[in-house]
């Protein structure tokens, strides 16, 4: 069996008296990749940030290869790569600037950085400024950031949000081969086709409460007249979609 590389149990993130996730359980293991999937607003995010150690989770237990952030800060952080949903690029650095002073940081040789440049397709443009990038052209060097010290874990949030469909199917292939070289991959998404076309396994999110967990083969092979990915989050999710007031949203 495939060791686990991150462990939640139980997880929960409040503020105040509002609660934004509740409790989540979940193991993913070395080579896989999960997606989690929702709307705007589902907790997405939160979950990937209290996962990363940015925000610290109200209950509940947060383990990366056995490590935990409180106990064992620089371990858990050199396990992992994080993309965030967005980042604004301040500096008049390059993009071949920014990752070096990432790589700087990781302890990273500068070959990496040219060699990962040259796989998300911005070697031709590594000595323009980032501020002067697309949306598109910014995700793939916070993709590339990511994947820079190849830690075991990679945790992207909405990485194909702004990329064209050949970038979308570049990114699919990437993700895959990370899993095939043994790092496991968590990230967020809206979009289901991506889910369905690289993850292993799935969760749904909805008003911070999970709906499902499980394996996209298996919902695929349930759903496969019944629109795949979609039809099932439409099943645990949409009919199951309440507003604030705890009325279905139908």
């Amino acid at each position: 069996m495939p060791e686990p590389i991150l462990e939640l149990h139980e997880v929960t993130k409040r503020i105040e008296k509002q609660t934004l996730v509740e409790p989540v359980t979940l193991t993913v293991a070395t080579g896989s990749v999960l997606a989690l999937c929702g709307g705007n607003g589902a907790g997405k995010s939160t979950l990937l940030r209290m996962i990363a150690g940015i925000s610290q989770p109200s209950g509940g237990t947060v383990r990366i290869r056995g490590q935990q952030w409180a106990s064992s800060r620089r371990a858990y952080a050199d396990s992992i790569g994080y993309m965030p949903d967005d980042f604004q690029f301040g500096s008049a650095l390059t993009a071949q600037e920014t990752l070096e002073f990432y790589a700087a940081l990781r302890g990273v040789k500068r070959a990496r950085v040219l060699e990962l440049l040259e796989t998300v397709g911005l070697s031709d443009v590594r000595r323009k400024p980032v501020t002067s990038f697309s949306k598109g052209m910014r995700q793939r060097l916070l993709f590339a950031q990511a994947m820079l010290a190849k830690p075991p874990l990679l945790l992207l949030d909405e990485p194909t949000n702004g990329l064209d469909p050949y970038w979308m199917d570049a990114f699919a292939g990437l993700v895959r081969q990370v899993a095939a070289d043994g790092q496991a991959v968590v990230f967020s998404t809206h979009q289901l086709n991506v889910a369905e076309l690289v993850a292993d396994q799935v969760v749904f999110l909805d008003a911070g409460v999970v709906r499902f967990s499980g394996s996209v083969r298996q919902l695929k092979e349930q759903y496969r007249n019944a629109g795949g990915l979609y039809g099932a989050f439409r099943d645990f999710v949409i009919t199951n979609h309440t507003d604030k007031k705890g009325e279905t949203i139908r």
